[in-house]
């Protein structure tokens, strides 16, 4: 059976599209995190690069600045809008970055191919972790890099768990999976050392790294809930949660979910807490 067919269908569905409508939005609130990693990974002049899960294209065209025209960067995603999405804004910006519609833990590329790969957010949701980074490691070149963020347990980051709370007495709600493929599959650090060092890479590490996650702006207190209220809606789990519920649920999970941001706002805007893992280790 072909692996990842889950997730390849959610991101070139509703997911995908959500993620593309939204996706200015979500680069912003997710770029201190990608950049903990793009510091971690210390791309050079002249290096060839992966970017794993590259979604829109944005940390590819950060990774095309620091490796400059000697250099090469290739995006791979299976979300077929956000590398269209991806090239386009390739044209536009005039970056010499190649976006490869497929999925990353198939045998794609030439094996010692890349110095370094690299991914904020994109490689979660491997069926097979083990096999899709053994994959990823022979298109290391010997002492080749990997840097990536991901997320860290689901009550360390309220930019998840807020919502969910607030909405507890409202909605029955499953007890997350963190070994299932999702956002947070990498948040247990032995979980992330051990699928790495089974697929052959060395010097594991692993740094945690947090920063704010701004749900809401706006000029009053009263606009940054309604923005942070309207994201929450739109993009994350609640969407889903109350997807199939009736028109009174949802009011009442709107009602308990806006005060509960309104409750945090202050005059910088909605901030919550997002705690991320920097993960680093090496080819042999």
């Amino acid at each position: 059976m072909e692996t990842n067919q889950q997730q390849i269908s959610d991101w070139n569905g509703p997911v995908g599209e959500r993620w593309l409508t939204y996706n200015d939005w979500l680069d912003e609130r997710t770029a201190a995190y990608g950049q903990a990693a793009f510091l971690a990974a210390a791309p050079q002049a002249g290096e060839a690069v992966l970017d794993i899960g590259c979604g829109a294209g944005a940390t590819s065209f950060e990774l095309a600045r620091a490796v400059g025209s000697g250099g090469r960067v290739v995006g791979v995603d299976v979300s077929e809008p956000l590398v269209g999405r991806a090239r386009e804004r390739g044209k536009a910006l005039g970056l010499p970055v190649e976006f490869c519609l497929a999925d990353a833990s198939r045998p794609l590329f030439a094996p010692h191919s890349f110095d370094l790969l690299y991914s904020r957010f994109g490689v979660m949701f491997f069926d097979d972790p083990v096999a899709a980074f053994a994959e990823l490691r022979k298109t290391l070149r010997p002492g080749g890099r990997l840097a990536f963020a991901c997320w860290k347990a689901p009550a360390e980051n309220d930019w998840y768990g807020l919502p969910l709370r607030a909405i507890r007495g409202i909605v029955e709600q499953d007890v997350v999976d963190t070994d299932a493929p999702g956002p947070f599959a990498f948040s247990d650090p032995q979980r992330v050392v051990r699928v790495l060092g089974e697929a052959g890479f060395e010097a594991v590490e692993l740094r945690p790294f947090e920063a704010p996650f701004y749900y809401g702006r706006g000029e009053t207190r009263e606009a940054m809930t309604e923005d942070a209220l309207s994201q929450v809606f739109r993009v994350g789990p609640v969407a889903r949660l109350l997807a199939a519920q009736s028109e009174q649920v949802r009011e009442r999970a709107t009602v308990a979910i806006r005060a509960a941001l309104a409750e945090i706002a202050t005059e910088q805007g909605i901030a919550v807490g997002g705690a991320t893992w920097v993960a680093t280790a090496r080819a042999p």
